[in-house]
């Protein structure tokens, strides 16, 4: 992966975020597309080592679309100026729609790497399921949110979001009542792109990654609703 051209792209699009430039400029856009192609799928053959759950992941199906959905908010930028991929087993249904935990990274304009696993801002359903598993497994809990392995890379859960008071039917005394208030269950961390080299990068995000593996092991344990 040419990390310079693809943040230079970014930035390029950032600054003219509009269809003439990016049709001038889709040549470039495909190379990289193929790169960051070949960047996903070097490594889910790192991450199904230790979750074989990511065996029959399909990488082109990782792919975020670079084209921004503008039926919602204010921003009417045709393009995102980022490079991201989520990675799930295959056969689930996409994070966003509840289908578990998943292994996400981007790379944006302003050359940062955001990188993280878990679920984030899953459906209400999927939230509630999530927080009944924290109520019945309360020990296996805790002990994934101790791992050193977690704590190494990732500060913790996203707090940021929480709901003010606790959700009806739980006990506000309850031990992880400040976890059982998240909306997302979900560890994330962020690196320089200009401090890593190209040919390290695929390492470095699978290892950070196999760090987040006892949240995402532990997501897996929570039952899913099919109704």
């Amino acid at each position: 992966m040419h990390l310079l051209d693809l943040t230079q792209f970014l930035h390029e699009l950032e600054e003219n975020n509009n269809r003439a430039w990016f049709v001038m400029n889709k040549p470039r856009y495909d190379i990289l597309r193929i790169e960051f192609l070949e960047l996903v799928t070097e490594i889910i053959s790192g991450v199904k080592k230790f979750d074989p759950a990511l065996a029959g992941c399909d990488p082109k199906k990782c792919l975020f679309r670079i084209n921004r959905d503008l039926r919602f908010g204010h921003n009417k930028s045709p393009y995102k100026t980022w490079f991201s991929a989520a990675m799930i087993p295959s056969g689930l249904k996409k994070p966003s729609d509840g289908g578990g935990p998943a292994y996400y990274f981007h790379i944006n304009a302003g050359g940062v790497l955001r990188f993280g696993a878990g679920e984030y801002s899953p459906p209400k359903n999927r939230v509630l399921a999530i927080r009944q598993q924290i109520v019945t497994d309360s020990k296996g809990f805790a002990q994934m949110l101790r791992n050193k392995s977690i704590q190494s890379v990732y500060d913790g859960l996203l707090y940021e979001d929480a709901l003010v008071r606790p959700p009806k039917g739980f006990d506000p005394d309850d031990k992880h009542i400040d976890e059982i208030k998240l909306k997302s269950y979900f560890v994330r961390a962020e690196k320089s792109t200009k401090k890593i080299k190209p040919a390290e990068l695929p390492a470095l995000l699978t290892e950070n990654f196999k760090a987040a593996w006892p949240l995402v092991k532990w997501l897996r344990s929570v039952p899913f609703d099919h109704t």
